[in-house]
């Protein structure tokens, strides 16, 4: 769903195991026969059957990335492919998205990334929820104990080559990470320099050349979108901002979400219970609050390609 990160989502995001479900109802008239019964019944089996691409046969699923999801049996998890053959036997604690080609796994309380072949390339010797996936070739990884460790960065070979010296870190994105000091979220460079200095309450990851950070206090302040070189190019006046995606980006106005466009025009009217980032040219919406709320699908021009059903 949303990604960017807000003060304290380093310490749970390589635990965080997204998921959505529907529920599908189907009717069949009644049958006159007994042998149109068993066809009725034949027929709506091999319909229900016809809709699964992998049937239903394991004990837990995760997304699907770079080819390959991350499934349970019993107690362990291994990997499958995109026609449910198991590539890597299940046979971890834990197990993550791949991404750049390495996913991150959990033998006991330690996690480490490994191959598409199920080899490990950097040994599990961290704990949960101490790294993040691989982005632009590098992870960031805590060092230390879960309170008072501090966040660097490795490469694909396990090597420390940003020094553990953060509050809080993130995933490279165009280019930069944001981390944080004494409270303060900035930016960095591949090299460990600091680009824009820490000083943004909260901040997200850079997409499209954009990232919206909070100016002002955590709860009081309000969100805006500076540049690669900090100069400030939407000015902060929504009270929740999220990534660009399609020359789109999701806000928060009071408690509605839209849609504006790179010059922090209202392209689509904040209207929506809760609105998610374009993918694909379309975007998830919600009408209704989170525990009964429906959602629905809009283009990029606020038009609906499925409505929330009510």
């Amino acid at each position: 769903m949303r990604h960017g990160f807000r003060r304290l989502i380093i310490l749970a995001a390589a635990l965080i195991l997204a998921g959505c479900g529907r529920q599908a109802q189907t009717s069949a008239p009644a049958a006159s026969s007994a042998a149109s019964a068993t066809k009725s019944t034949d027929a709506k089996t091999a319909a229900s059957s016809d809709r699964f691409v992998i049937t239903p046969q394991f004990d837990g699923g995760e997304r699907f990335s770079e080819g390959m999801a991350a499934v349970r049996i019993g107690a362990t998890f291994g990997y499958i492919d995109k026609e449910g053959k198991v590539v890597i036997m299940p046979q971890f604690d834990f197990a993550g998205a791949f991404s750049e080609g390495l996913a991150s796994v959990g033998v006991g309380n330690k996690i480490g990334y490994i191959d598409k072949q199920g080899s490990f390339v950097v040994a599990p010797s961290f704990e949960i929820a101490n790294l993040l996936p691989f982005s632009e070739g590098l992870a960031a990884v805590r060092v230390g104990e879960f309170l008072t460790g501090k966040w660097g960065y490795i490469d694909k070979q396990g090597k420390i080559v940003i020094r553990a010296q953060y509050e809080g870190a993130g995933p490279f994105s165009d280019g930069l990470a944001a981390v944080s000091f004494d409270g303060k979220w900035g930016f960095i460079d591949k090299q460990g320099m600091m680009v824009i200095k820490a000083q943004y309450s909260s901040v997200r990851s850079f997409s499209e050349g954009l990232a919206a950070v909070r100016i002002g206090d955590y709860y009081s302040g309000k969100d805006g979108y500076i540049d690669r070189a900090g100069k400030i190019v939407i000015e902060p006046r929504f009270d929740a901002a999220f990534l660009f995606a399609d020359g789109l980006a999701d806000v928060r106005i009071g408690d509605k979400y839209g849609y504006i466009d790179k010059e922090g025009k209202l392209v689509i009217p904040a209207q929506f219970d809760f609105a998610d980032t374009f993918a694909a040219g379309l975007a998830a919406i919600r009408a209704g609050d989170e525990t009964t709320g429906k959602y629905g699908y809009i283009d990029k021009a606020g038009n609906y390609l499925w409505k929330p059903s009510k």
